[in-house]
């Protein structure tokens, strides 16, 4: 007896029937959780919770491609832009100058240096103070430029904020003015408005004397989150003012996660809807093939064993 006589008539379309089955029900619960999750993008009023999504209004028509689009827009994410200043440091003596750019992830139209001094108005570059310099602002200083800098677009979006100290006295710290990451070699130096510009100079941490160095620089060769803080130094000539230096933990690398863990559950469903009607199509052709040939095995009749016999005898 062939596996198909034993297995086709009887316990395999039992066993193919309990797929169908179980394939069938996949299915529908499939299409029924694919409607359930668009008609739950279709009201606005669910996702008025930021977690979820920013943009509820985008989803106000329940179709697929408006659904894919938005998943791609937030899994891009929108670009930001920094503050670059050169030269990097937060303290500068009067009449020197600095510049300013606005560093952006995309395009850069619209985005501006703006700054809030001591005392006045928030304004921006090229206003009553520095100087466009295509996409650079160079800054001569002056006493009122002490102030807070930063970069601002016109939908109102902001950079990182820098802090630059412009001092009329002789002795400043040359400190950076941008976050340092932990794990770098950080220099900072007393520096002399006159010369030689080198002196000897005590460094201090938040108040408290830190160490003396002889020709007017301190070096952490690696910086640490506990170096954050505030520093200043004296010399013989004076004293600086303090400026803050903060240190940044670099973000550690994500492992890879495990494809099987990482797919979502509306790629779950998507995958269960393309993968079902193929299943079952070669199923279903399986079991018409199967029956088919058992049909067509009935109808040639078989000879018994007596008639095998017969047969021997004849030939005898």
């Amino acid at each position: 007896m062939s596996f198909v006589e034993l297995f086709c008539p009887g316990v395999f379309d039992s066993i193919v029937l309990g797929i169908l089955s179980v394939l069938g029900i996949l299915s529908v619960l499939g299409i029924l959780s694919v409607l359930g999750i668009l008609s739950v993008l279709s009201f606005p009023s669910v996702l008025s919770f930021p977690s979820v999504l920013s943009f509820p209004s985008v989803l106000s028509f329940p179709s697929v491609p408006m659904l894919l689009s938005t998943l791609v827009y937030c899994s891009l994410g929108q670009g930001g832009a920094s503050l670059s200043v050169s030269p990097d440091r937060s303290q500068f003596f009067e009449f020197e100058s600095v510049s300013l750019s606005c560093e952006v992830q995309g395009n850069s139209t619209g985005w501006r240096v703006v700054r809030n001094p001591e005392r006045g108005n928030v304004s921006e570059c090229n206003t009553d103070w520095g100087k466009q310099q295509g996409s650079s602002c160079i800054v001569s200083l002056i006493k009122s430029s002490s102030g807070v800098y930063w970069c601002e677009s016109g939908s109102g979006e902001h950079s990182n904020a820098v802090n630059i100290t412009v001092h009329a006295g002789a002795v400043i710290l040359e400190s950076p003015a941008l976050p340092v990451t932990e794990g770098d070699s950080v220099t900072l130096r007393c520096r002399y408005q006159g010369t030689p510009s080198n002196l000897t100079a005590v460094f201090y941490k938040d108040g408290s004397l830190i160490r003396t160095e002889i020709k007017g620089e301190m070096t952490i060769p690696t910086v640490s989150k506990s170096d954050e803080g505030l520093y200043k130094c004296t010399n013989s000539e004076g004293e600086s003012p303090e400026s803050w230096m903060t240190v940044t933990v670099p973000t550690p690398i994500p492992l890879p996660a495990v494809p099987v863990l990482s797919m979502s559950l509306p790629r779950l469903l998507c995958s269960l809807l393309v993968g079902s009607p193929y299943l079952l199509v070669t199923i279903i052709l399986l079991v018409k093939g199967c029956r088919s040939r058992a049909q067509g095995e009935t109808r040639i009749p078989r000879k018994t064993h007596q008639d095998q016999l017969g047969d021997r005898v004849e030939e005898e």
